[in-house]
């Protein structure tokens, strides 16, 4: 079998993972009992999951999520009050595809933001463009990039997002800009893609938080009606695992 052709062709077509797989193959004699549709069916299935991995490695990095977190990590046992069938609905991602949102409210510590970013990196898995943005630093990005000309294209590239995660917003109020600048957020997204907000400002004061009656009534509108919604209760995470840690360095 002339291998090291064949290998090249394979790499010069950019099929390093049938490449590989070949490489693999040929080197076991218990395969030479493979007829040949068998060799490509592995040879496929191989590159097809290389493929996979690379395109979810490549949306990790570029939603650029707070916390490496994943949805089979999630502690149940914790009593901050998360409903587990709730939680794994969410974590098939259907509601992405139905572009449906998400509300994620709760004191300090209670898990929000590592809630977000698991739902984010599964949504990554599920082949689903994500992005993550603590919302002060987004609105002040927002500030920035209206002085320099950016400001259309970072509204565009939020627009286009499939999941958008706006972490830690609250609890000051927003200024007009910030009004303005999340009402053409939401508006851009509305029926279209999906969006997780998380604050520790329960859903109903943040009609105060926005300030502009007519405003609120508009982001409220399309942020709230269309969104499955987390409340969290309970003494801080951090704080019960700072109170374990010494137990288990003493055990």
């Amino acid at each position: 079998m002339l291998t090291h052709p064949t290998l090249d062709m394979l790499r010069d077509l950019g099929l390093h993972g049938m490449a590989k797989t070949f490489q693999d193959l040929d080197a076991q004699p218990e395969s030479r009992a493979l007829d040949h549709g068998e060799w490509l069916a592995i040879l496929l299935e191989h590159e097809a999951t290389v493929r996979r991995q690379k395109r979810f490695e490549a949306r990790a990095r570029a939603a650029r999520l707070r916390h490496d977190a994943q949805v089979e990590d999630t502690d149940f046992r914790a009593e901050r009050g998360l409903d587990r069938s709730l939680f794994l609905k969410l974590a098939s991602c259907d509601w992405i595809r139905q572009r449906h949102g998400l509300l994620l409210t709760g004191p300090a510590g209670a898990g929000k933001s590592w809630l977000a970013c698991a739902l984010g990196h599964k949504a990554c898995r599920e082949d689903f463009s994500v992005a993550y943005h603590r919302a002060p630093r987004l609105f002040a990005e927002l500030a920035l990039a209206r002085g320099d000309g950016r400001y259309a294209r970072m509204l565009k590239m939020l627009a286009r997002t499939d999941l958008l995660i706006l972490d830690d917003w609250g609890p000051e109020k927003l200024n007009d800009d910030q009004r303005r600048d999340l009402l053409e957020i939401i508006e851009d997204r509305y029926e279209r893609r999906s969006t997780i907000v998380t604050s520790q400002v329960p859903v109903d004061r943040w009609y105060e938080i926005i300030g502009n009656p007519t405003i609120a009534d508009a982001i409220l509108d399309r942020l709230v009606h269309n969104a499955y919604r987390i409340e969290l209760t309970g003494e801080s995470m951090r704080k019960q695992r700072a109170i374990a840690l010494p137990k288990a360095v003493q055990a």
